[in-house]
């Protein structure tokens, strides 16, 4: 398969069973060589999420030698955040603890062309639901909220580089088909100007980028690189870099292939939302598939299978900082020692406390908003 034809789409949910496949049908490098460069490695990176990246040599050199740069990752005011989401947002915070600017677009624009959400509705549900979540996940006021249509040298970057960009390109890296409307298939010219915005001499000028995002999101990467290229003599680009890390899997099982499918915010049972109360994100990991036998009996005897358990995903993900202790976990499963329902109850505990506490920063946050939105 040709690197024109596309297997990733940024608008479907889709699942990746072989990463390294996708990595190299699509020229993206392993990230593992960086882990054990960084002493105080996120957790995403250390356990092997963070997968693969484009060109990040030249933000690990800006970290070592405490040199500017930016991290950028972008959410559609579609609706609120899930756990899905907050794995980039986590990373994009460890960035800025080591020196990053920070620019977070609100793509209200996608929103509007793709799922057919009012602006009016776009509008609250970035200042509602999204901006309080980002606030209360850690974030600091340094960074740079804004929303896209307010943005006008976003939208006159975004016109100047489609006149570069042909709709046989286009369709090649996105797949395009005759039914998308035209707002779809500009949308990405306006996501290639967020990641580039950053390097305009009034927001600080040409320096590395980074782009935290899951795989699905790569058909983006690619394009803005192109266009950087396209545009380093008018603009002095630096081509953006990027990582890549692995979905977290939804709480539902796929009914073909018998394990969870991939989270989705349109299905709200293979979801945990930021904006759950404690009580129903509880429940939803202690209904949650895991690895387990078939009976408690079993169990002892065989063992659970942690590798294709979402319950101890979440706990690797999100829920467990201290390596030694989910080491622990994932052995006395493995052993039978520990229950499935037991290890349901133990992530339904720690997710109950992460979300009351979550719930009163949100609280704080929205009354510190104004701290954070650029000015149009």
């Amino acid at each position: 398969m040709s690197e024109d034809q596309p297997i990733i789409d940024p608008w479907a949910a889709i699942k990746i069973d072989d990463y390294e496949q996708v990595f190299r049908e699509f020229g993206i490098e392993s990230f593992v060589p960086y882990v054990k460069a960084f002493p105080d490695a996120h957790l995403l990176m250390r356990r092997g999420v963070v997968v693969g990246h484009r060109g990040f040599q030249l933000i690990y050199d800006c970290i070592k030698s405490r040199a500017s740069f930016v991290v950028i990752t972008g959410r559609a005011t579609s609706g609120p955040m899930h756990f899905g989401h907050k794995m980039v947002f986590d990373l994009l915070i460890w960035y800025q603890r080591h020196g990053a600017d920070v620019f977070i677009p609100l793509s209200e624009a996608e929103s509007y062309a793709v799922r057919g959400i009012s602006w009016e509705e776009c509008r609250r549900i970035g200042l509602e639901e999204i901006v309080p979540s980002l606030i209360a996940l850690g974030l600091e006021p340094t960074a740079r909220i804004y929303f896209q249509m307010d943005t006008l040298s976003l939208l006159k970057l975004a016109y100047t580089f489609s006149r570069k960009i042909t709709l046989n390109e286009a369709q090649s890296i996105y797949g395009f088909s005759g039914s998308d409307n035209m707002g779809k298939i500009f949308f990405p010219f306006i996501q290639v100007a967020d990641i580039l915005l950053p390097q305009l001499p009034e927001f600080g000028g040409p320096r590395p980028t980074v782009v935290p995002v899951s795989i699905d999101q790569d058909p983006h990467i690619r394009i803005t690189r192109d266009v950087a290229e396209r545009f380093v003599s008018e603009y002095n680009f630096v081509k953006p870099s990027s990582t890549y890390h692995k979905f977290l899997s939804g709480l539902k099982v796929d009914p073909e292939t018998g394990k969870p499918g991939k989270m989705s915010a349109s299905d709200p049972e293979t979801s945990v939302f930021l904006t759950d109360p404690p009580d129903v994100a509880a429940g939803k990991l202690l209904n949650a598939f895991t690895g387990g036998q078939p009976t408690v009996r079993e169990q002892k005897e065989m063992g659970g299978n942690p590798d294709i358990c979402s319950v101890f995903e979440w706990l690797k993900y999100h829920l467990i900082e201290d390596d030694k202790k989910l080491s622990e976990i994932y052995h006395v499963c493995k052993s039978g020692d520990l229950t499935c329902g037991d290890c349901k109850s133990y992530a339904a505990e720690l997710i109950y406390a992460f979300m009351k506490d979550h719930h009163r920063k949100r609280e704080q946050a929205k009354k510190i908003i104004h701290k954070y939105m650029m000015q149009p």
